[in-house]
């Protein structure tokens, strides 16, 4: 079995046992920036002497470079001392392919580890997780061919005093010629637009994997009350798709994993709802499609719809609101929902939210076309008073 053939069926046990010739172990740390042999815990006599840096407002570091190598990024482990929404949101990671100019990886911290909203909870995915609340962890492959570069870069106007981290990879992996980059993209829009679904992933070009998406909601309140937000539809364009998707969800919490709205926090290795906030109706989920890969071939597009629904328990609470309420379908027109209609007990109606995402994706080449990502004040306005 050639090297190829061992890569695509390489399963997480398969090599425990083995030791591929030619290939080292490297982290890179605080105590050693760019991972060289015999450079580590140099620091205090080897006694713990940098273990963390802080990060001055508006200060980037690079933590991670290799140059002439091939390899792969295994784990992505951090923690910092100010876990606020604004850090969360705030502090950027950017990992950068093979000497490109434009970051594949672009995210703000939080978010990359599927933590939405600038909130930190814990849970556990096959991808990301947080263990007990305070740490971020991605475990995602990431192979390069002839180095990478990674940047966190504190945005805010404040410092973190605190960031630790560990980016374990290997070198000398035979990468092969049908392998892709990973990529991240993190968009927000806040409201969303009546009728024009919110796009987790915008349309890019290449050949791929869509590998899922961490997700969060901030609901519109002033508008909606805390009626269900959840039911619009997750869709799929791909390769060449024009008006309608090739693939499309039966309802945005069926996606996540879940069913009949939200109910509580729950964490599993390919979907969960980490932050379920019935009080201050702010939500944050994740799905990965590991067992139920999403390939592409020419091009991808990823969108979730803003709809909610009414129902008899609702529906005066809707009506004494007095807001106007718009009729899921075509055009944007009003729905009387004044009227008494004992055939119709139940409707689906336009929303506008709060909607951010961080899509998570595989492509043929190390760079992508996708918008730069928003400041750092675009990304943390409105997460709370603790921002």
């Amino acid at each position: 079995m050639d090297n190829r053939e061992t890569w695509h069926s390489m399963k997480s046990t398969d090599f425990l046992f083995t030791v591929p010739p030619g290939v080292e172990t490297r982290w890179a740390t605080a105590e050693n920036l760019t991972a060289q042999r015999g450079a580590a815990a140099r620091s205090n006599a080897g006694r713990k002497g940098y273990p963390f840096f802080p990060l001055e407002a508006g200060e980037e570091k690079v933590i991670g470079e290799v140059r002439g190598h091939s390899g792969v990024i295994r784990w992505i482990y951090a923690t910092v001392l100010d876990r606020s929404p604004k850090m969360l949101r705030g502090m950027r990671l950017d990992i950068y392919w093979d000497g490109a100019s434009k970051p594949a990886v672009s995210a703000p911290l939080g978010d990359l580890f599927g933590l939405g909203l600038g909130l930190c909870v814990p849970f556990d995915s096959a991808l990301n997780g947080s263990a007990e609340g305070k740490s971020f962890h991605l475990h995602v492959p990431m192979p390069f061919r002839s180095g990478f570069k990674a940047v966190v870069t504190n945005e805010t106007d404040q410092i973190q005093k605190v960031f630790a981290y560990a980016i374990e990879f290997t070198l000398g992996d035979k990468i092969p010629p049908d392998a892709c980059y990973f990529h991240t993209h993190w968009r927000r829009e806040n409201p969303t637009t009546f009728q024009r679904d919110y796009e987790v992933l915008p349309r890019v070009e290449g050949r791929g994997r869509f590998l899922g998406s961490s997700c969060g909601v901030i609901v519109n309140t002033a508008d909606y009350l805390d009626l269900w937000w959840g039911e619009g539809e997750p869709k799929f364009y791909l390769d060449g798709d024009g008006e309608w998707p090739t693939i499309a969800g039966s309802g945005m919490e069926d996606y996540f994993g879940s069913a009949w709205d939200f109910a509580g926090p729950y964490s599993q290795p390919y979907h969960g709802l980490p932050i379920c906030d019935m009080a201050r109706m702010r939500f944050s989920m994740y799905r990965y499609h590991v067992p139920d890969p999403v390939y592409f071939h020419r091009d991808c597009r990823m969108t979730i719809q803003q709809m909610g629904s009414w129902g008899p328990q609702t529906r005066p609470r809707l009506l004494a609101h007095g807001k106007p309420v718009y009729k899921a379908g075509p055009g944007l027109v009003e729905d009387d929902i004044r009227r008494e209609d004992p055939q119709r007990l139940f409707g689906l109606f336009e929303r506008r939210d709060d909607w951010s995402s961080c899509a998570y994706f595989y492509l043929d080449r190390p760079e992508n076309e996708l918008p730069p990502l928003a400041p750092w004040e675009q990304r943390v306005a409105g997460l709370g008073e603790e921002t």
